[in-house]
C-alpha cells in the first residue's frame, strides 16, 4: 500500500482527496494537515511515501514544508495547487518536490501519479511542462557545459537528471566525478525518463538503472527527479 499524506488547508479539498485516493485499491490515506507545520509534524510521525501538497497555506507554506520534508529525507512530496505560475512550479521543484500537478487534474490522472512519484519519478502537469521546457532551453549555459555534453554525446543515449537539495546548483567538480555511464543516466533523467525507460534506454535492468539513478543523485548533490531535470539542463546534456 502507498501511503499518502493530505497537506490543504481546506478541508472539503482534503475530504475530496481522501474520498478519490480510498478508492485506488493500492492507495492509503494515513493523515492530515491544515497547515505546513502540521504537514511536517504528521510527516514525521507518519512516514507517508507521498505528501499531497498544497502550495498556498497559512502559517508555514507548501513551498518550506516541501524544503523540510525533502530535506529529512521524511517522504516524497508530490504538490496539488491551484496555481501554475512560473515561480510556484520553479520555487516547488527546487525545494525538491517531485511532481507538480494542478487540481484541475482527472482523478484517474492524480492517482497515477501518486503511484509515479511513490515509484521514485517524477510528474509535472502537462500545462506547465512545455513553458518549464522552453525556459530551461531559453537560460544561459553555465560554463563547462560543453565538456559535460561531449562526455555523453559518443554514447548516443538519452538525457539524465538528478536530485538537487535546493540550496544551489552542483559544482562543476562534482558533475566532472560522474562516469560515462552515469553521465547517460543523468542525461536520461534531463528527458524525463522513468527507471524502466532508462533501463530500455540503455540496455539494462530496472534494477541496475534504480542503482545508477541513485548514484547520480548522491554524487550531484540534489533530491529529486525534477531537479534532475534541471541540473542535466544546465550542464548541457539536456
Amino acid at each position: 500500500m502507498i501511503r499518502v499524506l493530505l497537506a490543504d488547508d481546506h478541508a472539503a479539498i482534503r475530504a475530496g482527496l481522501r474520498f478519490l485516493l480510498d478508492s485506488a485499491p493500492d492507495i492509503e490515506v494515513v493523515g492530515e494537515a491544515g497547515d505546513g507545520a502540521a504537514a511536517i509534524t504528521n510527516a514525521r510521525a507518519l512516514r507517508p511515501e507521498v505528501v499531497l501538497m498544497d502550495l498556498r497555506m497559512p502559517g508555514v507554506d507548501g513551498i518550506e514544508a516541501t524544503r523540510t520534508i525533502v530535506a529529512e529525507n521524511l517522504a516524497e512530496v508530490l504538490v496539488l495547487t491551484t496555481f501554475d505560475l512560473d515561480e510556484y512550479v520553479d520555487e516547488a521543484l527546487r525545494a525538491g518536490a517531485a511532481g507538480f500537478l494542478l487540481k484541475t487534474a482527472e482523478p484517474a490522472a492524480l492517482i497515477d501519479a501518486v503511484r509515479r512519484v511513490a515509484a521514485g519519478d517524477g510528474v509535472l502537469a502537462p500545462e506547465v511542462t512545455r513553458r518549464l521546457l522552453a525556459a530551461f532551453a531559453s537560460g544561459p549555459r553555465p560554463d563547462g557545459a560543453a565538456h559535460l555534453a561531449g562526455r555523453a554525446a559518443p554514447s548516443g543515449t538519452g538525457q539524465a537528471g538528478a536530485r538537487h537539495t535546493g540550496a544551489g546548483r552542483p559544482s562543476g567538480a562534482r558533475l566532472a566525478e560522474l562516469t560515462p555511464r552515469e553521465v547517460d543516466v543523468l542525461a536520461a533523467l534531463g528527458r524525463g525518463l522513468s527507471n524502466q525507460g532508462i533501463a530500455d534506454e540503455l540496455f539494462i535492468s530496472e534494477a541496475t538503472a534504480k542503482t545508477h539513478v541513485s548514484r547520480v543523485l548522491a554524487k550531484v548533490q540534489v533530491t529529486t527527479r525534477m531537479q534532475a531535470a534541471i541540473v542535466a539542463r544546465d550542464a548541457g546534456l539536456a
